[in-house]
């Protein structure tokens, strides 16, 4: 089935648009009545690295292989999010402080910093080594630049308040590559053609989850209405907090940042930056309407610098 970008029709300015808090991005998009916006909450506290997330994107979507060999950058062999990679698993390698004895006798790995953290010294007496893992995918943004630039209607936001590429009436023009803050979309190299995660769109129309949080063996990708996945998400920061994980924090939740809040968003127990994500992302078309205006003014002085410049010569010729 083929949709189309409904053109938004309310008198708000394209600012408002284009940027800023918006509570209903499917009904903006046009469709009647959708049902509550959904999405994922990607607590990686809990993730154990298995890749299971991967495999069930790329068998459920018939994904082309790609990343068979190790990239040297730990256990990671897909590196990052592509047009045949729409979940990627990071292993991001730390040094810690030394193993913390628990009182059963169970050796624990702290996962707070506690005088620690990446600059702990490897070499040091008992030194020790954390992985955070994550599960990335594109982040469905409630603005998204990708889906502001594309001419041909390929992009197009779905009742779930969600973002998908129709691949089949994709020109390859590549516009919404360098317009995603986050670097998700890209174009395969045999057709040209623009791809990334649908949330499985195809499930949700039959009433299912999508298939990386179905496979998820820890509930590290968890999905479902994404008013309620910000409640549970605070929650579970709270929990951390008060065992001593001061570092957790959500990154992608707030429907006051520069994309106006994920529909994937994430627990991070580091800097966004450590994880490979932009530390404070924006939708880069948030800025076109002072870019129009500018443009505007700069043409009308042009227009009167050439108007003078022909009506001088006349003034002079008529002495």
């Amino acid at each position: 089935m083929t949709h189309a970008h409904a053109p938004y029709d309310d008198d708000r300015p394209l600012s408002r648009v284009l940027s800023g808090p918006e509570p209903d991005p499917a009904g903006d998009a046009g469709h009647p009545e959708p049902p509550p916006r959904v999405g994922f909450f990607t607590d990686t506290s809990v993730c154990i690295g298995c890749k299971a997330c991967e495999v069930a994107c790329k068998e459920w979507n018939a994904l082309p292989e790609d990343g068979l060999k190790l990239s040297g950058m730990s256990y990671d062999n897909t590196q990052e999010l592509g047009a045949s990679t729409w979940r990627h698993v990071a292993f991001v390698e730390q040094t810690r402080p030394a193993p913390v004895p628990a009182p059963d006798g169970r050796t624990e790995l702290p996962l707070a910093g506690d005088g620690g953290g990446s600059g702990a010294d490897p070499g040091g007496e008992g030194g020790g080594m954390r992985w955070l893992m994550s599960s990335d995918v594109c982040k469905h943004c409630t603005h998204a630049a990708c889906l502001d630039v594309c001419p041909t209607g390929s992009l197009f936001r779905t009742e779930f308040g969600t973002v998908v590429v129709q691949e089949d009436i994709c020109n390859g023009c590549g516009y919404c590559v360098p317009a995603c803050p986050y670097g998700v979309i890209e174009q395969r190299p045999s057709d040209g053609r623009a791809f990334k995660c649908t949330l499985c769109y195809d499930r949700l129309g039959a009433g299912q989850e999508p298939a990386c949080a179905k496979a998820c063996p820890t509930e590290s990708i968890q999905f479902g209405p994404l008013d309620e996945l910000r409640e549970r998400a605070a929650l579970r920061v709270d929990q951390l907090h008060e065992a001593g994980v001061g570092e957790a924090r959500l990154y992608g939740h707030d429907p006051e940042d520069g994309v106006g809040g994920d529909g994937a968003f994430f627990l991070l127990l580091d800097e966004p930056e450590v994880y490979g994500l932009p530390p404070d992302p924006v939708v880069t078309t948030r800025d076109l309407p002072a870019m129009w205006k500018h443009a505007g003014a700069a043409a009308l002085a042009l227009a009167g610098g050439l108007a003078l410049s022909f009506a001088l010569p006349g003034r002079r010729g008529s002495r």
